[in-house]
């Protein structure tokens, strides 16, 4: 069994690529303790026999796991976890009250991923989904601490991107998981002035407000580092939060500025994204060529754009 590529980021953890779609695009994380082990993120059900290599190659075994815990359970983030559960037979799985029945039954998200990239896509990247047996989910409260063989790992709320997202604290290395909530920082483009971050409005729950108000909540640990599922370790998190929240309201103000011409708004937003992207990347001091930028965000983009379409359509169904 081959691990999958990784690298130590953090006394104790260890940053794994998943092989979604590029190398550097999404990565999960392995923290051990002694010799105890707990995955945050999961990457998608074909990752998970190269997380098995990953413990092989530390020397442990998949009864060293204690804990799986996905960030939330879009499947880039928790496509896998159903299988690295059923590998890892000591492991609970760690989930947000609104995530956990998808883990438990994921016909729903089997049949919206399925929906939404076809069937070949969805095997070809994701893989099947494997349920979660109930009786091995533990639903996390704010706030709720979890011992790794005397490491704490706390788990935080923090809706905005999804509304089932939460962020777990790390105190060994006090480092934050963050997923998707402190946003996409792709290394490719660190400049002088650093990374570079910007928001993944994917669909369906993005929420500009209250994902403004869980970056206080992320903050106010004083985190020394984030570790990004998109992707890898960020530092100085203070130097780099008012930047997000910026990208935040600006996609916010895209979507807005669209909101009463509903013909043709989805290419308009995403073209309006893709503008305002290789914009604030160029004044970050990026120096790849156009094509390189677009090459690498590609996926993002689209994304982006069908999150803020689906925003606007929840406003008007509110209204």
């Amino acid at each position: 069994m081959s691990a999958a590529p990784y690298q130590v980021v953090a006394d104790g953890v260890h940053c794994i690529e998943t092989g979604l779609y590029r190398t550097g695009l999404a990565a999960c994380y392995l923290v051990r303790s002694g010799d105890r082990l707990a995955f945050v993120d999961t990457g998608p059900t074909n990752t998970v026999p190269s997380l098995l290599g990953v413990i092989d190659a530390l020397g442990l075994t998949p009864g060293h796991v204690d804990y799986v815990i996905p960030t939330h359970v879009h499947l880039d983030h928790a496509g896998g976890a159903g299988a690295l559960m059923a590998a890892c037979p000591n492991a609970t799985l760690v989930a947000h009250a609104k995530g956990a029945p998808h883990l438990i039954d994921p016909a729903r998200l089997t049949a919206g991923a399925t929906a939404v990239y076809g069937e070949a896509e969805f095997a070809r990247s994701f893989g099947a989904l494997t349920p979660v047996p109930e009786e091995r989910v533990v639903v996390a409260e704010d706030g709720q601490r979890f011992d790794l063989a005397g490491r704490g790992l706390t788990f935080i709320d923090t809706p905005g991107h999804a509304n089932h997202h939460g962020c777990i604290f790390d105190a060994g290395s006090r480092g934050m998981f963050t997923g998707d909530t402190f946003g996409i920082s792709y290394r490719a483009f660190d400049t002088a002035a650093g990374p570079w971050l910007f928001a993944p409005t994917t669909p369906v729950a993005f929420d500009p407000e209250v994902w403004l108000n869980s970056l206080e909540r992320m903050m106010a640990y004083a985190p020394e580092a984030m570790f990004l599922t998109h992707y890898c370790r960020v530092d100085a998190p203070e130097r780099l939060v008012d930047g997000l929240r910026q990208s935040i309201r600006d996609l916010a103000a895209i979507a807005l500025a669209e909101e009463a011409q509903t013909e043709g708004r989805k290419a308009r937003i995403k073209q309006a994204v893709t503008d305002l992207l290789l914009a604030d990347a160029r004044r970050h001091g990026c120096d790849l060529s156009e094509a390189e930028m677009l090459d690498l965000l590609q996926v993002d983009l689209e994304l982006n754009a069908q999150g803020l379409e689906v925003w606007l359509q929840r406003r008007a169904r509110g209204h």
